[in-house]
């Protein structure tokens, strides 16, 4: 009766309720849903392995019968249960956020540029360690005429070009 005991207890550390196995399939199905409604060239970024693309390709073709769009949505999510779902996802939220991440890009370039024109020597030294590519003589050319022009409160095309050349030479 003891070893009886013991098996159970081994059963109780990986047991999922039946509510739990729903709750799971309904996110999943729910994913599926929002991977159908995704545009043909997001959905070709997704990490989708050859089984999850082709129903893809099959879910585009019954989208107008919602019966068979339903019964479609249930098999991909027991596909989805087999691959990586968080790679998906996470894929899924930088589709999502693809404005966000560049208005941070940009921001992170405008820092660059005013602590360039604000600073001494030792910043445009540390942009160059950190961006070989970039010309010592054309930055600081770029910085010099650039504070200038923020000194005559006149921001015009030095100020500018300074951005855009922070911006090709961070870019990679």
């Amino acid at each position: 009766m003891h070893d009886l005991e013991h098996d159970i207890d081994e059963f109780d550390e990986d047991y999922k309720s039946k509510t739990d196995i729903k709750r799971e399939m309904h996110e999943l199905q729910d994913l599926a849903l929002k991977i159908f409604r995704l545009s043909k060239s997001q959905r070709s970024k997704l990490p989708l392995n050859e089984e999850l693309r082709d129903a893809m390709v099959l879910a585009d073709k019954i989208t107008n019968k919602p019966d068979a769009l339903r019964r479609h949505c249930r098999f991909v999510a027991k596909l989805l249960l087999e691959t990586d779902v968080d790679a998906i996802r996470k894929e899924m939220d930088a589709l999502a956020n693809k404005h966000q991440q560049q208005t941070k890009q940009q921001e992170k370039f405008e820092v660059i540029r005013d602590t360039l024109m604000s600073g001494s020597n030792d910043e445009v030294e540390a942009v160059l360690a950190e961006s070989p590519g970039m010309e010592r003589q054309k930055l600081r050319q770029l910085v010099r005429q650039a504070s200038k022009e923020k000194k005559a409160e006149k921001l015009g095309k030095n100020y500018r070009d300074l951005l855009v050349y922070v911006k090709q030479h961070f870019k990679g």
